[in-house]
C-alpha cells in the first residue's frame, strides 16, 4: 500500500464502502460501535461525509477559490474574496476547507457527523457552528460526543479554533487509523500532489505550502489516549 499517495486522496486502497461512504477499513468497526452507542442513547447517528478524493477536494477548493461556492469567516459570514490577494484568499478558504492533498478526509478516517433523528426528512443540512451549538438540532449529538467518543477510539481534532482551521464540531476523527496516514501527509508528499495539477492559486500555494501547512494541517488538537 502507498500511504503517501493514501494521504493525499491519490488512491483508495486503503477504503472500503459503507452506508454509501468509503472509510478506512481499519477506522469501520469502531465507527459502527460508535453508531450503535448513539443509538442506545437514542441519536442516529449519520456520516455526511468521510473519505474525499483529491480530485474531489480540488474541485471544492476551484469553486471557492473563483468565487463559484461562498468562503466563510470565523463567524460563517461570507468573505469577499475580491478584496484579498492570492495568499489571503487560500488562507480564506483554508479556514473551513482544506487544501487538495492536506485534507483528513483523504484518510477515510475522518468523518462528518450529523443526528438524522432530530430534523425533519427534508432537512437541508448545512454543516455549521450554529447546528451543534446548545440550542441548535444537534446539541445532544454534540454533547454525546463531548462525553463518549473517547470510548470508541475518536476524537475532535478541531476542537477550538487555534489560528488555523475553525472549529468543526462536526468533524471527528479515528485516532489510531489516523495515525498511520498522519506522518504521509507532510509538504514533501502534498507538494507531489499539487504538482502540474489544475488547484487554483497552485504557484502562491506551492511558494507559501510550508506557512500554511504549520498554520492548518498540522495544528490541530492533541490526540488524547482513548479510554
Amino acid at each position: 500500500m502507498n500511504l503517501a499517495m493514501c494521504a493525499t486522496g491519490r488512491s483508495d486502497e486503503h477504503l472500503v464502502s459503507y452506508q454509501q461512504q468509503s472509510v478506512h477499513h481499519e477506522a469501520l468497526h469502531d465507527l459502527k460501535r460508535l453508531q450503535r452507542g448513539a443509538a442506545k442513547d437514542g441519536i442516529d447517528l449519520r456520516v455526511a461525509s468521510a473519505f474525499r478524493s483529491f480530485s474531489r477536494q480540488a474541485a471544492i477548493w476551484n469553486a471557492k477559490f473563483n468565487g463559484h461556492r461562498s468562503v466563510l469567516d470565523i463567524n460563517e459570514q461570507e468573505v469577499e474574496l475580491s478584496h484579498l490577494n492570492t495568499l489571503q484568499r487560500c488562507q480564506a478558504i483554508m479556514l473551513f476547507s482544506a487544501l487538495p492533498g492536506a485534507s483528513r478526509h483523504h484518510f477515510g478516517t475522518d468523518f462528518d457527523v450529523w443526528d438524522s433523528g432530530a430534523v425533519s426528512d427534508d432537512y437541508a443540512l448545512a454543516l455549521t457552528q450554529r447546528e451543534y451549538a446548545p440550542t441548535g438540532p444537534f446539541a445532544q449529538l454534540s454533547q454525546w460526543l463531548d462525553e463518549h467518543m473517547a470510548e470508541y477510539g475518536f476524537y475532535r481534532p478541531y476542537d477550538c479554533y487555534r489560528g488555523g482551521v475553525a472549529p468543526e464540531p462536526w468533524h471527528i476523527s479515528h485516532i489510531t487509523s489516523a495515525s498511520i496516514l498522519l506522518p504521509w501527509q507532510n509538504p514533501s508528499t502534498i507538494a507531489d500532489a499539487l504538482r502540474d495539477s489544475d488547484v487554483a492559486g497552485n504557484e502562491t500555494i506551492m511558494a507559501h505550502l510550508d506557512t500554511l501547512c504549520t498554520q492548518f494541517v498540522t495544528n490541530v488538537g492533541p490526540v488524547f489516549a482513548a479510554r
